[in-house]
């Protein structure tokens, strides 16, 4: 289950930046999540209040904001979104691909109080 992995990573870093500044908790992690990286949501958020209890990150909200992939046909030059990781231009059939979004993986911002 790489999501509680990610999760305590996401912990990690939000726990470094409060740190930063003492009193403070955190409201909210937002998060843009790639679809190439397949990671289920739920159990990203589930890790995630695991992870909190205790901290001063518990009670913060997850906002996960997921990001579709999308292409660039190298051949005819059409952006397209890419859906069932079909790499294929849907207007000239070519498969010479460029994804140009769709691999992100970042905490976007942290809300403190």
């Amino acid at each position: 289950m790489h999501e509680l992995a990610l999760a305590e990573s996401i912990t990690k870093i939000a726990e470094s930046e409060l740190n930063k500044y003492p009193g403070s908790k955190a409201l909210k992690i937002a998060i843009k999540l790639g679809a190439l990286h397949e990671i289920v949501p739920d159990a990203l958020q589930f890790g995630f209040d695991t992870m909190t209890v205790g901290t001063l990150l518990e009670g913060a909200i997850l906002d996960i904001e997921r990001i579709p992939i999308r292409g660039k046909c190298r051949n005819c030059g059409h952006e397209f979104e890419i859906e069932e990781y079909l790499f294929i231009c849907p207007q000239c059939y070519s498969g010479d691909i460029e994804m140009t979004q769709g691999d992100i993986l970042m905490i976007s911002h942290i809300e403190i109080e």
